[in-house]
């Protein structure tokens, strides 16, 4: 119980921090130098130059009818997981515009661009990150699905390029081109920030020696290692490959262990992003078989 508390707390403070980011990326840098936007907020974006709305009323009112229309269609999971994002959002929005100074962060709209498409891989990254939705028109590639069966990522590109478009026909050619970029960077971030987590090094040992690795890693290193059934390629002979994870600064000194037991030893070494369980998560139990 105690447990799902603290996965709620910290579902509930991922999203409001990555709202937070959002509405200031959009009041210190993306609304200031007119770079055009995907999502709901571009979509407020075109109708507040047509019409003289306020900014965060337009997106408030576009998040509530595409949250009901979600709510209908997805069900009532998609809801509970997408409410906070959807009337939030405009709220921050609208405080953090009223906040002296905010849109006078920079009168370089490259510097803007930059910041700009960063923040908003950060702030999309951790709320997606805690497995909430920013809501918004995702609500609409995701509908979409449901009805045609069409794949959502391919859906969410067709939605923001169209609202993208739907602001070509106010913007100059620079904002245009600062906003494709603003997006080019906003899909790096959130790549990064979804991946981000322990990071740690991942061996794959392959040797004739392989009980003696395992033993020098499991006493020497106290590393975990995971014996792996293999066949050698040419002689076609079975024996176990040694894998194991382990945290960057051991990464020389098990270099140098195997390399004293077989300097011939095959070995692959690569970064991975992020460890959960047993010995890094999870406290190691003594005794049992890695």
């Amino acid at each position: 119980m105690e447990k799902k508390w603290k996965k709620n707390l910290w579902t509930i403070i991922g999203v409001l921090a990555g709202n937070l980011i959002l509405a200031f990326t959009v009041s210190a840098f993306m609304v200031p130098h007119g770079i055009i936007m995907g999502g709901a907020t571009g979509m407020g974006l075109t109708i507040s130059h047509y019409f003289p709305i306020d900014l965060s009323l337009i997106i408030f009112i576009v998040n509530a009818i595409l949250f009901v229309l979600g709510a209908v269609v997805l069900g009532k999971k998609f809801a509970l997981t997408t409410i906070i994002s959807t009337f939030v959002y405009p709220t921050f929005l609208s405080v953090v515009r009223q906040i002296p100074g905010v849109a006078d962060m920079t009168d370089n709209i490259m510097l803007a661009t930059i910041y700009g498409g960063a923040l908003l891989g950060l702030g999309i990254g951790l709320i997606v990150r805690v497995g909430a939705s920013t809501g918004g028109t995702d609500i609409l590639a995701l509908v979409f699905n449901k009805w045609f069966h069409i794949p959502v990522a391919a859906l969410l590109y067709v939605v923001d390029f169209t609202v993208l478009g739907m602001q070509v026909f106010f913007s100059n050619s620079e904002q245009i081109l600062y906003g494709i970029l603003a997006l080019i960077l906003t899909t790096i971030v959130l790549n990064r920030v979804m991946l981000m987590g322990q990071s740690q090094i991942q061996l794959f040992i392959i040797t004739e020696l392989y009980e003696e690795v395992k033993e020098k890693m499991l006493k020497e290193i106290d590393a975990g290692v995971t014996m792996v059934h293999i066949e050698t390629g040419y002689g076609k002979k079975q024996q176990q490959g040694v894998l194991c994870v382990i945290p960057k600064r051991k990464l020389y000194s098990v270099k140098e262990l195997v390399q004293m037991v077989d300097p011939k030893a095959f070995i692959t070494i690569t970064q991975i992003n992020e460890v959960r369980g047993r010995g890094f998560t999870l406290e190691r139990r003594y005794g049992e078989e890695s």
